[in-house]
């Protein structure tokens, strides 16, 4: 499926790092272990910089490790395009696993598949050494814009 055409981001990705780290700190404590690398009009790459802390008994990256940064690419793509509103949140994530990821850095490719009033459909190809080693797909639910709110 393509992605939804027509759509421009409002933030760029040096903004929606800035808003994260605002609004959601312990995401990163002192380490940057999740970022937007890129916003582009429909998606997001995202990155994982995955060290020791993200690793699993055997030295692979963990499944929650790979799970959030596809949560992090929707969190990206709905902040980027919806609107700076920390109060978006995840109704669905579905993940499958193809591969072994080692530590380093490992990017999400995100693409925004319907961005509607209230829901965000998306996709992510999570990738390390050119190989996808899991893909995901999930549904933001954006909240309802308050009395207020400026209006672009």
């Amino acid at each position: 499926m393509p992605a939804q055409e027509n759509l421009k981001p409002v933030l760029n990705a040096a903004e929606v790092n800035a808003l994260m780290a605002s609004v959601y700190p312990q995401l990163n404590d002192e380490y940057t272990s999740y970022e937007a690398l890129d916003v582009f009009p429909g998606g997001c790459t995202v990155r994982l910089n995955a060290n020791e802390r993200h690793l699993r008994p055997g030295g692979t990256v963990s499944g929650p490790s790979l799970f959030t940064l596809a949560d992090i690419g929707g969190y990206v793509c709905v902040l980027s395009h919806a609107g700076p509103d920390a109060l978006s949140v995840t109704t669905n994530l579905n993940i499958n696993f193809m591969r072994k990821a080692e530590a380093g850095p490992i990017d999400g490719h995100c693409r925004i598949l319907k961005l509607g009033k209230s829901l965000m459909v998306f996709d992510i190809d999570i990738v390390s050494d050119g190989h996808t080693v899991a893909h995901a797909t999930g549904t933001y639910s954006i909240p309802p814009k308050r009395i207020g709110d400026v209006v672009k």
